[in-house]
């Protein structure tokens, strides 16, 4: 093989291995901590299947020491908790919010959708739903900082 040649096909090579952050990202581990009766919880965790993730769950009739845990502050709350690449999903995070986190990977604790927002992924899913996803920050006390905000972009 000429020169010209062996180098094109080390440039087709290399991009072709430069998509596939995201997928590689998508084949993660995920441990879903939720109630065994959470409907919400389960639909959520099947959405993050969908997208590539490899989900364990973890059934718990108590997530108060999973929380506890990794130091979801209790306003922050939702009603599961999972874990990927070394951070914390809280709640009914959307999976925008979830590739933003792993192609960034910011340095907190991880992020959190308080409540159970009515049309949040699991809840509905209703694309005009609006409601806010929190960074939590790796240091305790410090106050949560706004990641994304959802709903319809005006």
């Amino acid at each position: 093989m000429d020169r010209r040649r062996f180098i094109c096909a080390g440039i087709a090579i290399a991009a072709t291995f430069a998509g596939m952050g995201h997928a590689s990202a998508a084949a993660q581990t995920m441990t879903v901590y939720k109630d065994p009766n959470c409907g919400c919880c389960h639909l959520w965790a099947e959405a993050m299947k969908a997208e590539g993730f490899d989900i364990k769950i973890e059934d718990r009739d108590d997530l108060t020491p999973i929380k506890a845990r990794f130091g979801i502050p209790a306003d922050l709350q939702g009603c599961h908790t999972a874990v990927v690449a070394g951070y914390f999903l809280e709640g009914h995070v959307p999976l925008e919010a979830v590739r933003k986190l792993l192609d960034e990977e910011p340095a907190i604790a991880g992020l959190a959708v308080p409540g159970m927002p009515s049309g949040s992924l699991g809840m509905g899913d209703d694309p005009n739903a609006a409601y806010d996803v929190f960074a939590v920050a790796k240091t305790a006390g410090e106050k949560p900082a706004l990641f994304m905000t959802m709903g319809p972009k005006g």
